[in-house]
């Protein structure tokens, strides 16, 4: 019995190493070359250019990538890494009213675009967020931020779906395994709240583009 015990814990463990070592693969391909890492950094420039209009960023997505939208959010308004004021940013996936209201009195492929259509204004930065790149209510909403006028934004996986060649930004994790592209979306999630917020806070983040050289909404270049 011990042998065999020995044996299963062998195997699981093996298993295990080969869950973290796909993770990493993924990681390291987003840093061969420029593309991904090109991707990123505009991404993270739209969100700082929305800010400094006093725009803000909606992030919608499905399960888990529902989740990722919540947790992106709270980065922005909360805090990330640094002591400083709020910045604007909403999940769409966090009022059960609104959201059964929708679905129950129009459709649930409506459940964000009727969202956009109350909360986004074309200083705003609209991302959905869908590892397929084809769920329809993602879609329906990115349509309806584009005759808004706002900027839109999509994480997906490697194919990129439906919303690839729909969104101005594009982020294509370089995998098919949906756990490994949501693991991909947090970690440039978090990237990009690093730059924004340091880029907005931060006077000595790249020599010197925080609040004090960038004149934000409510504030003045003498505070």
């Amino acid at each position: 019995m011990d042998g065999v015990a020995g044996d299963m814990k062998v195997q699981l463990m093996g298993k295990i190493r080969d869950q973290i070592v796909d993770s990493i693969s993924v990681k390291e391909a987003l840093v061969k070359g420029e593309g991904h890492l090109s991707v990123i950094m505009e991404i993270a420039k739209k969100i700082i250019e929305c800010y400094q209009v006093g725009g803000k960023v909606i992030f919608m997505g499905n399960g888990g990538s529902a989740a990722d939208s919540q947790h992106l959010a709270c980065e922005f308004v909360s805090k990330f890494q640094m002591e400083r004021r709020a910045l604007q940013s909403i999940a769409l996936s966090v009022n059960t009213s609104i959201l059964t209201a929708i679905g129950n009195d129009y459709d649930f492929d409506r459940v964000f675009a009727r969202q956009i259509e109350a909360w986004a204004r074309p200083e705003d930065v609209v991302v959905g967020i869908s590892t397929s790149g084809n769920s329809s209510n993602v879609v329906a909403a990115i349509e309806k931020a584009k005759e808004i006028g706002a900027v839109t934004v999509a994480f997906t996986g490697e194919g990129g779906g439906k919303l690839a060649p729909m969104v101005d930004i594009c982020f294509k994790t370089p995998s098919v395994s949906t756990p490994r592209i949501q693991e991909a979306h947090i970690t440039v999630g978090h990237i990009i709240c690093d730059i924004v917020e340091k880029a907005i806070f931060d006077e000595s983040f790249l020599g010197g583009l925080g609040e004090s050289h960038d004149v934000l909404p409510g504030r003045s270049s003498e505070e």
